[in-house]
């Protein structure tokens, strides 16, 4: 106090200043991890979702594009709202790792919670019970396999083991999701559900593909398990 009541007007007191604010403003999804914040490049941190090109196994061998799914479905939550984030760091590739939120929610522990990301503990353990939440309930992308994203970056750095999709998938034009039209009036299946490798698509006949569970939902449809 003795130095700001005798020389502040010296200008001789020096203040720590407070931490930079991080970005903050419309948000913009490039995929399960990062957005455009305000025009800013942000990763989230302490989370890792599967990669835009990153293909996951349904339990029954078949292949989908979940890297895709999740990028859709993180845009159907996030896409066009205000967020509000913390800087933690400046990564190798010039992005603001930041916590962000949009609504006072935590956008890294939503995803985390709804199966759309993985914890990424190497970096923080912040979300560790929501994922092991998640995997128990079988949420997202726990309702089949999928391979740790910095794995799968990992290989595919090395030229190793990137499966390329079925060819199904490839007719789906990336959606995963089966919209089945059956004695039990229309029904979808999510990847790593009980009847999905079995059920062929006939969109000759009505049937169709979607991207996500959502416009599934629009479109009339029940999930196969309700």
């Amino acid at each position: 106090m003795a130095c700001f009541a005798i020389f502040a007007f010296l200008g001789l007191c020096s203040i720590e200043p407070a931490p930079a604010a991080g970005p903050s403003g419309i948000v913009a999804v490039i995929d399960g991890d990062t957005l455009d914040v305000g025009g800013a490049r942000v990763r989230l941190h302490g989370v890792d979702a599967p990669e835009n090109a990153q293909r996951c196994d349904t339990g029954s061998g078949a292949q989908w594009a979940c890297g895709d799914w999740v990028t859709q479905e993180a845009s159907l939550r996030f896409a066009g709202r205000e967020a509000r984030c913390e800087t933690v760091d400046i990564d190798r590739y010039e992005r603001i790792v930041a916590r962000c939120a949009v609504d006072g929610a935590d956008i890294g522990e939503t995803l985390v919670s709804e199966g759309l990301a993985l914890a990424y503990v190497e970096y923080s353990r912040a979300y560790e019970a929501q994922e092991a939440e998640a995997r128990a309930a079988r949420r997202g992308i726990w309702r089949g396999e999928v391979q740790a994203p910095w794995d799968w970056r990992r290989a595919k750095r090395a030229g190793q083991g990137i499966p390329d999709p079925a060819p199904e998938r490839i007719e789906a034009g990336g959606c995963a999701i089966k919209g089945n039209i059956s004695g039990g009036g229309r029904i979808y299946h999510m990847p790593g559900d009980p009847y999905y490798g079995r059920t062929k698509i006939d969109t000759g006949a009505g049937e169709r593909w979607f991207c996500s569970e959502a416009e599934a939902r629009r479109a009339g449809w029940r999930h196969a398990g309700s």
